[in-house]
């Protein structure tokens, strides 16, 4: 039997909310700080470097409009000065028998932005929206 790489079509995502579909999912990404450093004494003519902070990107959903459907509005709205609702976020990379088989873990994640659809009136697609977060932390898993 052959060993295939994972489809990244099938996934799911639970955001706290409704149990829906998404279309897209992105910015799952980690990056580390590089710190350079030299000291006067050091026999090397260059700068060493260590690892610094970790940063993360922001997480971008998408998903179709459905007629009296506003949670993603609802979530941003939470939004006060200082304050605003966190929730964790999983999003599983899912095989063919619908089991996880890749999970991120998002930490104390909130809506920085959202973003409804474009109108055009010769169009032939869904209406998107796109919901932008803002989160604290990334881990990565296989199942």
């Amino acid at each position: 039997m052959a060993n295939y790489p994972l489809s990244k079509f099938h996934f799911s995502v639970d955001w706290g909310g409704t149990r829906i579909g998404f279309t897209d999912v992105s910015g799952l990404d980690i990056t580390n700080d590089v710190i350079e450093y030299r000291d006067g004494a050091s026999p090397e003519y260059h700068k060493i470097k260590m690892p610094g902070q970790r940063k993360f990107s922001n997480i971008t959903l998408k998903r179709g409009i459905f007629k009296s459907d506003n949670e993603f509005y609802n979530w941003f709205n939470t939004i006060n000065m200082n304050t605003v609702e966190r929730r964790d976020i999983t999003i599983s990379l899912l095989d063919e028998t619908l089991s996880p088989v890749v999970v991120w873990k998002v930490k104390n994640a909130w809506p920085t932005k959202v973003t409804s659809t474009d109108l055009k009136a010769d169009g032939n697609d869904v209406a998107l929206e796109t919901l932008e977060l803002a989160h604290e932390g990334l881990t990565m898993q296989n199942e």
